[in-house]
């Protein structure tokens, strides 16, 4: 076979069974690329988690075509082991032929509990070297160091130089690759008994995107200062104020680092800074990194993101992920364009986004029913949202959780404000990340899914109004645990002081989880004559 997921597939024959009942306790029936094949062979996919969801959807969608003599191939997902098929009710075990799948038969060479914690989109990658490696069974450590080299691509027993580290680093995060923290623990251990990186502060800066570009943003000052004054740099860290331990000096100029480091300048990733005190030539590359006053810098950062995103524009086969992440750096340039206000830029912002667009609206056709059912572990559409916080609870042991929506509030006009929030706070860290809306993408619609956790099948009589929020946002709370007592909602948010506006909704010491709506900016748009340079 040369993919795992031609196991599935086989037993997936259409007009074969109109009910097929799937113990999928790995989550992969719904990995993008399998479920896009199930889809076009005729099967369509439902979850079963809550009953009484579950059946009002079943009977709705399903039961009644069948009753009418039409045949789909419906298949019922339980992310449970086999054995548990039994807990589904009778008249589906009557009808239904059972089949289960699990990791632990596509990779029998590799530990299971390591393999599980992978993203599924990884399987490819790990499915072919296994293929190729012809494999004896092997355990925890050696599954991750396979893993590690094989699918991330980082030998860690090989990196012995500050530079191996700093590319391996980069290539990780650059492209926010999800590492398993398992893995990521390994390949801490591994690094470590490396005397030359025992001061890295490699707990911090591997498993952590942002902890890692804080780690780069704050020696960035000190590698600029070296260029200027070569023989007068402190090695003192606290002259710099470096608040992650390490090397002071960082080897940026590496011609393998120094091209990561352009595109994270470029993408909002790091924040040039001010070195009126180092003098560098007009086109070195480091003036990316410089803060500037006048429209050179402004210049310079546009033309470079123009070229990066007109060179990784997604294609109508690209993954959901491969959008997502494009989407975040189209916003760093639709923000600049805007901002600057430029006809030239406004024209070629306008060509790519027509490009980009018309690519899009394809791609939607072909992919978009595949996202519905995608796990939650990053939130991929906006229902996942509560489940990961509620994960993330669970995992954390923390006891408290606020989701803040901004209502009408666009990528690109976010950028600005983020930019704004780093300003006048250094040390804030935020973690970035994009999510699909549903379509149509109406604010009743897409609200209501982010406070209830589930799709707009499931609240149809509201689905034009935003007044059962509350309710739908208490009652997922309630499903997991806490007493509506705990959980605290607010709308109508974005004029006053926010301590007196929320003081009546929170309750120090009581409320675990609140669910915040800013409307301000969605009354703003409303009014707005200038469009999104206005805005």
């Amino acid at each position: 076979m040369n993919s795992w997921r031609d196991a599935i597939l086989n037993d997936f024959v259409p007009n074969v069974s109109k009910l097929t009942l799937v113990a999928d306790p790995d989550n992969l029936l719904t990995e993008e690329k399998l479920a896009l094949e199930l889809r076009r062979r005729g099967f369509y996919l439902i979850e079963f988690n809550d009953p009484v969801e579950f059946r009002y959807a079943y009977e709705s969608k399903y039961r009644l075509t069948w009753d009418r003599g039409e045949h789909t191939d419906l298949v019922v997902i339980l992310w449970l082991q086999d054995a548990e098929l039994e807990s589904l009710p009778y008249d589906l075990l009557q009808v239904g032929r059972k089949v289960s799948f699990n990791l632990g038969d596509l990779f029998p060479s590799l530990s299971y509990p390591v393999i599980e914690k992978l993203d599924r989109s990884l399987l490819d990658a790990l499915y072919d070297a296994q293929r190729k490696s012809h494999l004896d069974r092997v355990g925890d450590n050696a599954t991750k160091d396979f893993i590690l080299r094989h699918v991330f691509g980082i030998a860690a027993e090989l990196i012995v130089n500050e530079v191996e580290l700093l590319r391996a680093l980069l290539r990780l995060h650059y492209r926010k690759t999800h590492i398993p923290l398992t893995l990521c623990q390994r390949l801490i251990q591994v690094l470590k008994s490396n005397d030359r990186f025992k001061a890295w502060p490699l707990d911090e800066i591997v498993p952590d995107d942002e902890a890692f570009f804080s780690f780069l943003q704050e020696r960035w000052p000190v590698f600029l200062a070296k260029l200027g004054k070569a023989d007068h740099v402190s090695e003192d860290s606290q002259e710099y104020g470096l608040k992650y331990s390490g090397p002071d000096h960082l080897p940026f100029d590496h011609q393998d680092i120094r091209v990561y480091i352009d595109n994270m300048f470029l993408e909002g990733k790091l924040t040039p800074v001010d070195a009126t005190e180092t003098e560098v030539d007009a086109d070195s590359w480091v003036q990316i990194g410089i803060e500037a006053v006048g429209v050179n810098d402004e210049e310079l950062r546009i033309s470079g993101l123009f070229n990066l995103v007109e060179k990784e524009l997604p294609t109508s086969e690209s993954r959901y992920s491969d959008w997502t992440t494009f989407a975040l750096k189209w916003a760093e340039l639709s923000s600049l364009v805007h901002c600057s206000n430029t006809a030239q830029h406004q024209i070629r912002l306008k060509k790519v986004g027509d490009v980009l667009n018309a690519t899009f609206a394809g791609w939607l056709g072909g992919h978009y029913a595949s996202l519905i059912n995608l796990p939650p572990t990053n939130p991929i559409m906006l229902h996942h949202v509560p489940r990961r916080m509620a994960r993330d609870i669970e995992d954390s042991g923390s006891s408290r959780a606020a989701l803040i929506v901004v209502d009408g509030l666009a990528l690109d006009q976010w950028v600005t404000i983020r930019q704004l929030l780093q300003k006048q706070d250094a040390n804030l860290v935020m973690r970035e990340s994009a999510t699909f809306a549903w379509i149509p993408t109406l604010t009743s619609v897409s609200r209501q899914s982010i406070f209830s956790g589930k799709p707009p099948l499931y609240f149809p009589s509201s689905i034009n109004s935003t007044n059962n929020e509350e309710k739908l946002w208490k009652q997922f709370w309630e499903g997991h645990g806490l007493s509506r007592l705990d959980v605290a909602y607010q709308r109508g948010l974005g004029d006053g002081d926010a301590s007196s506006v929320l003081g009546a909704a929170i309750h120090p010491g009581k409320t675990k989880v609140v669910g915040l709506v800013v409307d301000k900016v969605d009354k703003i748009m409303h009014g707005m004559q200038l469009g999104s340079a206005g805005m």
